[in-house]
């Protein structure tokens, strides 16, 4: 499906940005892959690597997704785009609020007028769990874009633009994440633990894309796809990473969840099951006539996906191995 198309990665220099270009480069052969950010610097690292001498359908274009006549140029004849950019650091959303509204929710809106204006065929959308019953204000800026996305497709019209929205828990060893703070803390023999109690969805950055790009082959524009993944609790994360470490224990931080939900009880009725993923329905007229059903099933009406109640828990010796590919 994705060759010989124009393929779009806002945030493109992000991780998941970098892991998405390696996967399509690796697998499909596109007529040209965007990547779309606002850093020169990491866009030049990124460009020295994956050169256009060598991979001659690269593009690199500097732009910010708050601005949107700068989207209409870049959005031009092409067929995907996949919205990775955001401001995801929770501090740093808290501190800076009016920053994190900019480019998560307006610049979620430009993405969408922009697509729809330009012809582009389908647009997939990267949320989190801490959209679902989100504490703090990255949740709710992301919680407010998956609903722009998923509401795009009411404002297409005639138009054939499609919008859908991939909501996945924590990555292992993304830039920022606790497995990178605890492995920098192992010289000092001392890693700092919030709550023993605490668990979080785990996923790593290559089942990530390959989850967005099947996500985004099997859309018909209006679904939430939620992967099943594995629960762990974060004792047993420092166990893994450094057994050998005092545990001190921090308190819980500001907006931070003892668990994390990814499709709460309240989306149970709209929730449909497949053998490895969910996806939540919207509540369009139209969606019965567009999507036909498939191999999916309705889950209980008390159905709440929760990291706490997974019955898939993830083991010390497997997350080893997780993190040892990193």
């Amino acid at each position: 499906m994705f060759d010989d198309k124009v393929i779009l990665i806002t945030g493109g220099t992000g991780s998941f940005g970098k892991k998405a270009v390696e996967v399509i480069l690796g697998k499909y052969k596109p007529r040209r892959l965007i990547v779309f950010s606002r850093d020169e610097f990491k866009q030049s690292e990124m460009a020295a690597w994956l050169n256009d001498r060598d991979f001659p359908s690269m593009r690199y274009l500097i732009g910010d997704v708050r601005d949107k006549e700068r989207l209409y140029r870049a959005f031009r004849g092409v067929d995907f785009v996949i919205h990775a950019a955001a401001l995801k650091q929770v501090p740093a959303a808290e501190y800076n609020p009016f920053e994190a509204v900019k480019t998560n929710i307006m610049g979620a809106q430009n993405v969408i007028n922009v697509a729809i204006d330009q012809g582009v065929k389908r647009v997939i959308a990267l949320s989190t769990d801490k959209a679902a019953n989100p504490i703090n204000l990255y949740g709710a800026t992301k919680l407010c874009s998956d609903k722009l996305f998923i509401a795009g497709n009411s404002y297409v019209g005639q138009d054939h633009t499609i919008f859908s929205v991939v909501r996945y828990g924590n990555v292992v060893g993304s830039r920022g994440s606790v497995i990178p703070f605890f492995l920098s803390c192992k010289e000092r023999g001392v890693l700092p633990v919030t709550d023993p109690r605490m668990t979080r969805f785990w996923i790593t950055l290559d089942q990530g894309v390959q989850f967005v790009l099947q996500s985004l082959e099997r859309m018909v524009g209006g679904e939430l796809f939620v992967p099943k993944l594995p629960s762990m609790n974060i004792l047993n994360l420092a166990k893994a990473i450094a057994p050998e470490c005092r545990i001190e224990i921090t308190g819980i931080r500001p907006g931070e969840k003892l668990h994390e939900v990814m499709i709460p009880r309240d989306e149970a009725s709209r929730t449909v099951e497949f053998d490895s993923y969910y996806m939540i329905q919207p509540d369009f007229k139209f969606w019965t006539r567009r999507y036909n059903g498939g191999e999916g099933r309705s889950v209980p009406e008390d159905f709440e996906y929760n990291s706490r109640t997974n019955p898939w828990q993830l083991g010390i010796e497997e997350m080893k191995e997780m993190i040892a590919k990193l």
